[in-house]
């Protein structure tokens, strides 16, 4: 067989059911192979970022590795966002790149670039394959280190005159995950150290979605009366109506909320790299505090905090076996104290006086299903979701840690085709939705039946609300021109709405869901609103 049908083969054996791309011709026989798969559905992108950010948001949606395929150096470059997203959120993602010819290698060649040092910093493992008989065993290996350990974005580089050769191939078996479980000697030391607090606290972050793990936290939190947060972007792997669930660790958190952090004696991170936003710049946590960090990741442990108690263990194994302590329960009060400030600062009330974002997400939870799946794009807008949406059910948010822009509505389509039963709404502001805004064609095209929402104050808002922080009313680069969303969706052959109140909203909301068809929202926002809890006039002020 071909090393391009080999290619295919694979993906077929390890359950691959859609592939993302812009075609190329370095690469063709791979799309030629993918013709003749009938498993396989092939969704083709108007921009290999795109096409990325769909692979990362069918992946985070479906719990298996996205798949993505694009062209040498040009369709790799465009990509790399998707891989480096992939990279911060721990996302299992297998990117194939088409390469010139190996005889043309080191000659500057079409294109050319050296595909596996380009992605090795920001990929688990890049690699080129230079012998077709040679694919079964590189394949697999890079699905395998995708899936396996923290999870991530492998890249293989195809050059263009081995995809056509012939080999025999030997197949070897589908990736199994490995899933540690903490030692009996680190049961005990959790359970002493455990035993001397009397304000711990549970932090969770992505590492208990892979593991699928939500019900065993739960569990675990039910058992003890541990009150839990969840990291930046990880808002759904605790339901936040639970007597026990005191607040998200993001950008733009609210003040009691980061002091339950600080006030916490013990903290127990389960699947969380304690990255920079979840630590507010490393700074809410202290060498006073005690700190169990479980991860599935070595290196996680300790990259940040030196932890009194490092586990390395699968998060489901290892909250299983922590039901196993004996414990004496003596924060309840505090559990209960912590609980009431997330409530206080997040509590989800509207009046006249709120701008109309606040309002918008007081309609969306009132009115669309709890399992609906919310993707957003980085940005300003985002705050208001963050602080106010109450995330009930698990696997119904996906956002980047990365902080990219442009992810919001690829990834939901990615998320939509991994889970077509549920309602999918995307949240982006106008200038993170024009970077992906072609993507939207594509939704048309397959027909998948997205909604758009489009926070629209002509603005760079997140940048322009730190260079009034750092650099007060010296405004550059920040204005945007009027763009018609509304328009924009129609040209394209989507249903398009454009509101400025909360009714208007509320109505164009039922409409699309009830459509069922790809669908864009533009919210004319108010630019001087410029965050959660500042004006841009407060911002000068201060």
């Amino acid at each position: 067989m071909t090393a391009a049908k080999a290619i295919v083969e694979c993906m077929k054996r390890e359950g691959v059911e859609k592939v993302f791309c812009v075609p190329g011709e370095s690469y063709l026989p791979v799309l030629d192979a993918l013709y003749d798969e009938e498993s396989i559905q092939v969704i083709s992108a108007r921009h290999e970022g795109g096409a990325a950010f769909m692979a990362e948001g069918y992946a985070k949606a479906a719990l298996k590795p996205g798949v993505v395929l694009a062209t040498r150096a040009v369709g790799a470059s465009n990509l790399a966002i998707g891989v480096h997203t992939a990279y911060q959120d721990s996302t299992p993602m297998v990117v194939f790149l088409g390469q010139v010819s190996s005889k043309f290698r080191g000659r500057e060649g079409f294109q050319e670039v050296d595909l596996d040092r380009m992605f090795q910093h920001i990929a688990k493992w890049a690699v080129e394959i230079n012998d077709a008989e040679r694919v079964p065993e590189i394949v697999g290996r890079a699905f395998r280190i995708a899936q396996t350990g923290r999870p991530g974005p492998v890249v293989v580089s195809l050059p263009e005159d081995v995809l056509p050769a012939e080999a025999e191939m030997h197949f070897g078996p589908v990736t199994t995950i490995p899933r540690p479980t903490p030692s009996d000697n680190e049961l005990i030391q959790v359970n002493s150290l455990l035993r001397t607090c009397e304000k711990p606290l549970i932090i969770a972050g992505g590492g208990i979605k892979s593991a699928r793990a939500e019900a065993a936290l739960l569990r675990f939190a039910n058992a003890y009366q541990l009150p839990v947060a969840v990291s930046f972007r990880r808002h759904d792997v605790f339901p936040h109506d639970h007597p026990l669930f005191v607040g998200h660790l993001g950008l733009g958190t609210a003040k009691s909320i980061l002091d339950t952090v600080r006030q916490a004696d013990l903290i127990l991170a389960v699947g969380t790299r304690l990255s920079e936003v979840t630590t507010q710049d490393y700074s809410i946590i202290s060498p006073e505090q005690k700190l169990i960090h479980v991860d599935i990741d070595f290196d996680t442990l300790g990259k940040v905090y030196s932890p009194d108690i490092g586990i390395v263990a699968d998060a489901k194994e290892a909250l299983t076996a922590l039901l196993n302590l004996e414990l004496d329960v003596k924060w309840r009060d505090w559990a209960e104290r912590r609980r009431k400030a997330y409530e206080e600062a997040s509590a989800l009330t509207v009046s006249d006086d709120d701008a109309i974002n606040k309002h918008v997400i007081h309609i969306m939870a009132n009115t669309v299903g709890k399992d609906s799946l919310i993707t957003n794009d980085a940005g300003n807008f985002a705050g208001w979701l963050h602080t106010y949406y109450p995330f009930r059910e698990e696997h119904t948010y996906i956002g980047p840690t990365s902080g990219a822009m442009g992810y919001g509505m690829p990834a939901a389509i990615g998320a939509k085709l991994a889970d077509p039963n549920k309602t999918v709404i995307s949240l982006s502001g106008d200038g993170g939705f024009m970077m992906t805004a072609q993507e939207l064609e594509t939704a048309v095209r397959y027909q998948i039946p997205i909604i758009c929402l489009v926070f629209n104050n002509n603005m760079y808002g997140t940048i322009r609300m730190h260079q009034e922080i750092h650099y007060p009313k010296k405004v550059i680069a920040t204005d945007l021109g009027d763009v018609s969303y509304k328009d924009l969706a129609a040209s394209m052959g989507a249903e398009g709405y454009v509101v400025d109140d909360p009714s208007g909203f509320e109505q164009a909301l039922a409409k699309a869901v009830q459509n069922n068809k790809p669908t864009l929202i533009e919210i004319l926002t108010d630019r001087e609103q410029i965050s959660v809890s500042k004006t841009i006039e407060q911002l000068r002020n201060k």
